[in-house]
């Protein structure tokens, strides 16, 4: 928090870049979990390799949302 009581703008972008990631990331993993092999899928109340799968995916996109935001704030920067 800065002074005041306002919320920086890189903190508001990290938190939409996060949403997104974990949103998109879900969905692409709950779309493809029944192609999956039964070990890489998810059983609600444990900890398995479904798990770490659904995570690897959110942090792919992640990188992905991290990369597209940066070369659009790359070509904005050029532009100006």
């Amino acid at each position: 928090m800065v002074a005041g009581g306002t919320v920086s703008k890189s903190s508001v972008s990290n938190f939409v870049h996060a949403l997104i990631a974990v949103l998109g990331g879900n969905a692409i993993y709950f779309l493809v979990m029944p192609y999956l092999p039964p070990a890489a899928r998810h059983v609600a109340p444990h900890l398995d390799l479904g798990l770490v799968v659904d995570f690897w995916v959110c942090l792919v996109v992640l990188g992905v949302v991290k990369t597209v935001a940066r070369l659009k704030g790359r070509s904005k920067a050029q532009s100006q």
